[in-house]
């Protein structure tokens, strides 16, 4: 028989590719004066990567604990544990327009994402444009 291979990647690599896509999106903002209607679309972008990889985080912990590496499961949810809670702070931050508080909350993630080197930007800003629109439009910020 032969082996499964996954056409997104595994997991790991998924989460990856959302970290470098995040972290270059922090770049940008990082440059904008003021939240306009690019930056929202980026904040959005954020919080559905967030939330995505939260869930690779769920998928490779179940992995491991198949293989009875309960230890390695538990400390790699530990070590993940900040993604729901800062999803829901930016996507409160982005329903209620009330922007004061974004610079620390992004803030916080530049220092999470501090490790992703970014010397080239790569991402085309098609990739984030709609996400403020397709947030809104999901209940409770959920996909």
């Amino acid at each position: 028989m032969s082996r499964i291979t996954r056409v997104d990647g595994t997991p790991t690599q998924q989460r990856n590719a959302i970290r470098r896509a995040i972290a270059e999106i922090l770049r940008h903002l990082s440059t904008k004066p003021a939240i306009d209607a690019d930056a929202k679309d980026m904040l959005a972008f954020i919080v559905f990567g967030l939330r995505s990889m939260d869930q690779s985080i769920d998928q490779s912990a179940s992995a491991w604990e198949k293989r009875d590496y309960y230890l390695k499961a538990d400390q790699l949810r530990r070590e993940w544990l900040w993604l729901p809670d800062t999803a829901q702070r930016l996507d409160d931050i982005l329903r209620s327009d009330d922007y004061r508080t974004a610079p620390l909350e992004l803030a916080g993630l530049l220092a999470r994402f501090s490790d992703v080197k970014v010397t080239t930007f790569t991402k085309s800003p098609t990739l984030w444009q709609g996400a403020y629109k397709k947030l809104l439009a999901s209940p409770n910020g959920k996909r």
